[in-house]
């Protein structure tokens, strides 16, 4: 039985937009791009083994940023690994074949994310805040990983966007970087799949 995992960068607000790149989704105006980069958290997530299998379940719009920059870095192992990887693209404007090796196209979200998940593969969703908020609508996902950043934005487009949904989530465990990010991993409340809750007290998982 696979499970989904949805990984996030965000600030001490709630803002995931463009955490990459300057140009990677200026939206709105956005002058932020980039904001993530100094602090260096993709190395916290680059030394946990992967379940296997994984593959990759993206959005429409970020499936074709990643596909626009990363094949165009073969040499970089991230690239590598991406391109290996099964990729699930949720979309309806796109049309297969779609142009990185390894990508599928997928229509219906509540069906086609749900029947995978019956397979063996665990599924990977990065950034894709619509599509993230589509399968937290649907009790789809099975982990929050959320990499907080110790800075506040003031503008950009959050994860939950409050749409007047009311969630609750048990505490998995707390890492911590030099730079000062959180990796922090939730579950929804009430699921017993992926273990016991970590502590919220002085005994809770961090590390540095």
């Amino acid at each position: 039985m696979g499970t989904l995992t949805v990984m996030a960068n965000l600030t001490l607000d709630g803002v995931m937009q463009a955490p990459g790149r300057p140009d990677e989704d200026t939206r709105d105006g956005f002058a932020h791009g980039g904001w993530a980069v100094p602090y260096e958290a993709m190395a916290l997530l680059a030394e946990r083994p992967s379940p296997e299998p994984l593959a990759f379940l993206f959005g429409r719009r970020t499936y074709q940023d990643f596909a626009g920059f990363w094949p165009q870095h073969p040499d970089n192992p991230y690239s590598q690994e991406l391109t290996r990887r099964r990729k699930y693209v949720v979309a309806t404007t796109l049309r297969e074949p779609l142009p990185w090796e390894n990508s599928v196209l997928l229509r219906d979200v509540p069906r086609e994310v749900a029947r995978l998940k019956a397979g063996p593969e665990h599924l990977l969703v990065m950034g894709s805040g619509v599509l993230s908020r589509t399968l937290l609508a649907h009790g789809l996902v099975d982990e929050w990983a959320l990499l907080v950043h110790p800075l506040v934005l003031g503008s950009g487009r959050r994860l939950f966007d409050g749409d007047g949904t009311l969630q609750r989530f048990d505490l998995l465990g707390v890492e911590s970087t030099p730079t000062g990010v959180l990796l922090a991993r939730y579950r929804p409340a009430g699921s017993a799949s992926q273990g016991t809750p970590a502590n919220v007290g002085p005994e809770a998982e961090v590390v540095g």
